[in-house]
């Protein structure tokens, strides 16, 4: 197993998360299709604090920092996979082009696959490190995987990644938590826990199909303007400006959120 080949590639997409109370990890999941938005993907519990509250979140890569304040960004939270995408302009946080491929939802991690992931843990927490550990089961109704390996506090939202069979890096899961084995009354090694990334696939297809409706809004409008433009200059006369579209058109759910873009 090439580990170093594989850290080499998630590496640069790999971020430290922290708000005024807590501290995490997350990783590059998505852009819009111009790729002036970007979407981090962590655990919720690191991002919902802070979310809820309206309290800054920083976003910082191996590089620059990102301060967010609560009107900078979207956060689609799911509390049942303690999964997050925090949204928001890129602006000149430097980011790798595109991101790590996440595990197609027809397709699950066999027990006895090894997995690695890396993250920020508290003892440590300018450190990026890495752990690995072989998936010993996987709940499907809850969609996480448990991982013979050590997860400890600032880890919760790194990349959980695997060698798939083509010979290709992938993010299958993300860090959420580790459960000590506790049956004498003291903590014994456990095991971690890895949410799979059901919910960053829907958020990356909601998106996609705001990006999708934005491009045929935009199409759409400026087809009606050449027809109106042609109509009144037959007439002698002059269009009348039209609107200009939303440029951010992006929904937690059908009501739109209007946030301006970063100073």
């Amino acid at each position: 197993m090439l580990w170093e080949a594989a850290i080499h590639q998630v590496r640069p997409h790999v971020v430290r998360i922290q708000t005024p109370n807590a501290q995490g990890t997350g990783f590059l999941a998505l852009y819009n299709y111009d790729s002036s938005w970007c979407g981090i993907a962590t655990a919720a519990h690191v991002v919902e604090y802070a979310d809820t509250w309206q309290l800054p979140i920083k976003i910082d890569t191996e590089n620059d920092s990102r301060f967010l304040n609560s009107n900078e960004r979207v956060v689609f939270l799911d509390h049942q996979t303690d999964s997050a995408v925090v949204l928001f302009l890129k602006g000149n946080l430097r980011l790798p082009e595109t991101p790590i491929t996440l595990i197609p939802m027809d397709d699950t991690v066999s027990i006895g696959s090894e997995a690695g992931w890396l993250g920020y843990p508290n003892t440590y927490s300018d450190m990026m490190c890495f752990f690995a550990g072989t998936v010993s089961g996987r709940n499907v109704a809850q969609r996480f995987y448990l991982i013979d390996g050590v997860a400890i506090h600032g880890v919760s939202g790194g990349p959980v990644f695997r060698w798939s069979s083509q010979g290709e890096v992938q993010i299958i899961g993300v860090m959420v938590a580790y459960h000590a084995n506790l049956a004498t009354g003291a903590p014994l090694p456990g095991m971690s826990r890895a949410q799979d990334v059901s919910h960053f696939h829907g958020v990356i297809n909601h998106i996609k199909s705001i990006d999708d409706a934005n491009v045929r809004k935009k199409e759409f409008e400026e087809q009606s303007r050449g027809q109106a433009g042609t109509a009144i200059a037959t007439m002698g006369g002059q269009p009348a400006a039209s609107p200009r579209p939303d440029d951010n058109p992006f929904t937690r759910d059908s009501a739109a959120v209007d946030i301006p873009a970063a100073d």
